[in-house]
C-alpha cells in the first residue's frame, strides 16, 4: 500500500493583491524538497478572503489558473488551494456575470479538476457575491481517494459523510477529508475540533490548512493548520507562525484500522437532495 505525502503551506496574505501573494507563494513551493505528491494552498490564496469577485475574479484561462499549472509542472506535484473564478455569461441576453470560489485540483500534466464551495458563508456575506456549488469532489491519487472541500463546508457533516461500507475496510468513499480555510481565530476552538470530529466519525486522515495573519477587513487568522488521524489524534499542529510542513500518511495504518474497527458498515443510510 502507498502512503501518500502532503506539503501544508500556512501563510499570511497580501490583501487583494494577486502578483504578491502568486510571488510570495511561489517562492515557498520552490523550497519544497522532491518526494511531496500533493501542496496545498489556503481558501482564496491569491486574494485573501474578499468578497470584491467583480474586481477580483479570473475565468479559468486566467493567471492563477496558469500559475498553477506551471508551478503543478516544474515541481511534478498536484496542486491545490482554492480561487475567485468567473463562469462566462451570455452577457448579450442579459445574464448577470456568476463567481465562485472555485478549489482546484491541479495535476501535473496541466489536466485538472475543480470544486466550488457548497456552503457559502452569509455571515460575512459570501452567499451575496458567489454562488454555491452543487457537487462533491473526490480525486484519486496514487490508490488514495482525497474528498477536497473548503472552510465553512466544515460545519456541515452531511457535506462530508462517508457512506456505509458493505464490507469491513471496503467500500468507504474516500481516505483524506481535506479543507482549505480563511479561518478566523475567534472561532478556532470550532475549526479544531470539527477536524477531529470529521476524521473520527468518518474514520479518515482529516487535513485542514488555514491561513495567519491580519486580513484587509481587520480580523485575525491564527492558522491552527492541522493533520488528523482517523481516531481524531492530532498528527501535526501549527499556531501563529507561517509554516511549510511535509506529512506523510500511511495507507496500512487506515485500513488497518478501519479492519479492526469496521464502524463504517453500520453508518445510516443517506441521500443528499439539492
Amino acid at each position: 500500500m502507498s502512503d501518500l505525502t502532503f506539503s501544508l503551506i500556512q501563510t499570511k496574505l497580501h490583501w487583494e493583491d494577486k502578483a504578491a501573494n502568486l510571488a510570495m507563494l511561489e517562492a515557498k513551493i520552490r523550497s519544497i524538497p522532491v518526494g511531496t505528491h500533493v501542496i496545498v494552498l489556503p481558501e482564496m490564496f491569491s486574494t485573501g478572503f474578499s468578497m470584491r469577485p467583480e474586481q477580483l475574479a479570473e475565468d479559468m484561462n486566467g493567471p492563477t489558473v496558469a500559475w498553477m499549472q506551471r508551478m503543478a509542472s516544474e515541481k511534478k506535484v498536484i496542486l491545490t488551494g482554492s480561487v475567485i473564478i468567473q463562469e462566462a455569461v451570455d452577457t448579450a441576453n442579459g445574464e448577470e456575470p456568476q463567481y465562485f470560489n472555485r478549489l482546484i485540483w491541479m495535476l501535473p500534466n496541466g489536466h485538472y479538476a475543480s470544486y466550488d464551495k457548497r456552503h457559502l458563508f452569509g455571515f460575512a456575506d459570501e452567499d451575496q457575491h458567489y454562488k454555491p456549488g452543487s457537487k462533491r469532489l473526490i480525486a484519486s491519487v496514487n490508490g488514495w481517494k482525497i474528498c477536497l472541500q473548503i472552510c465553512y463546508d466544515l460545519r456541515f457533516p452531511v457535506w462530508s459523510r462517508q457512506t456505509p461500507e458493505q464490507e469491513p475496510g471496503e467500500g468507504a468513499e474516500y481516505d483524506v477529508l481535506l479543507y482549505v480555510a480563511n479561518w478566523p481565530e475567534r472561532r478556532i476552538h470550532a475549526w479544531k475540533t470539527l477536524l477531529q470530529a470529521r476524521a473520527i466519525e468518518n474514520q479518515c486522515y482529516t487535513i485542514g490548512v488555514n491561513r495567519v495573519g491580519e486580513d484587509g477587513n481587520g480580523i485575525y487568522h491564527n492558522g491552527n493548520s492541522l493533520v488528523s488521524d482517523p481516531l481524531g489524534t492530532l498528527l501535526y499542529e501549527k499556531e501563529h507562525e507561517e509554516d511549510l510542513h511535509t506529512i506523510t500518511l500511511s495507507k496500512e495504518t487506515l485500513m488497518d484500522l478501519r479492519m479492526k474497527m469496521p464502524f463504517l458498515k453500520d453508518a445510516d443510510s443517506f441521500r443528499i437532495l439539492s
